[in-house]
């Protein structure tokens, strides 16, 4: 629709373009049937999206792409290797082509290279099947939007609201496996926005097994580590240096940030998708702790998905805000909205790095003052 008019004459041509009549003729007048018809094919992807999430979850189920990485498949021998019925499985593998995940070439079903693709992101399959709890905390947005009692997914991560001690080995090994999972990649957009060359300690909070560690360790080798996180995730973590060989690179430190002291010693401090997880209230007090941690002049490193404040992210404002609401802690937040809970705990030289995939992470850095005088936590 022509939403790029002046604002004061926004009202009028808005009512105008919401009349079924006007549609109907900018679909056919030549000057505006072009855009009136990508507005409406846009419109229907935001209608069907939910459909396509479940063929995803079906097409991953199914583990239709490990299969189909041998080579092309026919509807018949894919559904007789899953038990669904031919006619059936055609159904999901022409949706699966729809989205451009597979092709279809005489008669067979194969990879597509965005499904070849999505078998390379590290945990995403992992994720599209626990979003069966997502949906299900969805299913009344608005009921989910008005604040029910408890939410599935607020089930499912009392990992993010224990203490230290309170939490089951099992449940904290679910959170920490499934973030691990995807974490690589979070680690390479913030490697490649942050630069570590001039850190000698690194202490990673809410660090999980490792991974975001593990992958800083590999590209700066003469790095010294440290990770801080509950004690149930201890073991995993030791396990994961142990078998990259950095079990002598890494400190790990058992405890919560809610009730511990932090470690010091560090001249960095990275966050590393940990303040979404907790309200405002849990940040302000973190990041206190932070900056009482670090020396003059240290570093904070900020990454994870962020809204888009003045400038709506579909990453960060959508699927990110819902799924923290449904989390019922944290909350998806903006660079300036953690830029100002920077400012507030002390830090200066805050800056907020253009994100190469903002449905990956964003990052944002801060420093504490050369001079700072004695801040009370």
């Amino acid at each position: 629709m022509l939403d790029d008019a002046p604002a004061w004459r926004g009202g009028w041509l808005n009512r105008l373009v919401a009349r079924p009549g006007f549609q109907n003729w900018a679909s056919h007048f030549p000057l505006t049937r072009a855009r009136a018809r990508r507005d409406g094919a846009e419109l229907f992807d935001l209608v069907q999206g939910f459909v396509q999430s479940q063929a995803l979850m079906a097409l991953v189920e199914l583990d239709v792409f490990r299969r189909l990485r041998a080579g092309p498949q026919t509807a018949g021998a894919l559904g007789h290797a899953v038990d669904v019925p031919e006619d059936r499985m055609r159904i999901l593998l022409q949706a699966g082509a729809a989205m451009r995940l597979l092709k279809l070439r005489r008669g067979r079903y194969a990879l597509a290279r965005q499904g070849a693709a999505l078998m390379g992101v590290p945990g995403l399959a992992a994720m599209i099947r626990h979003h069966r709890a997502f949906y299900r905390d969805l299913e009344d947005p608005v009921a989910l939007l008005r604040g029910p009692e408890t939410t599935e997914l607020s089930g499912f991560w009392p990992y993010v609201f224990g203490a230290r001690g309170t939490v089951p080995e099992d449940v904290a090994r679910t959170y920490s496996d499934l973030m691990a999972q995807s974490q690589g990649l979070v680690a390479q957009d913030t490697l490649r926005a942050v630069n570590l060359g001039d850190v000698s300690t690194l202490l990673d909070i809410g660090g999980g097994t490792g991974a975001f560690l593990e992958s800083v360790g590999g590209a700066y080798p003469r790095l010294g580590m440290q990770l801080f996180d509950l004690p149930q995730v201890a073991p995993d973590a030791r396990e994961r240096f142990a078998r990259a060989g950095m079990a002598d690179r890494v400190e790990i430190f058992s405890g919560s940030f809610r009730d511990d002291p932090l470690p010091e010693g560090a001249d960095a401090i990275s966050l590393i998708r940990v303040l979404y997880d907790h309200s405002d209230d849990t940040v302000r007090d973190l990041m206190a702790l932070v900056y009482k941690a670090l020396p003059p002049g240290g570093r904070l490193i900020v990454s994870e998905p962020m809204a888009g404040g003045a400038r709506p992210d579909r990453a960060g404002d959508i699927y990110f805000a819902f799924y923290t609401m449904a989390m019922q802690t944290g909350r998806a937040r903006s660079a300036a909205e953690i830029a100002a809970l920077c400012a507030d705990a002390g830090f200066d030289r805050i800056v907020a790095r253009k994100p190469a995939r903002s449905f990956v992470t964003q990052t944002l850095t801060a420093r504490k003052p050369e001079a700072s005088a004695p801040k009370s936590v």
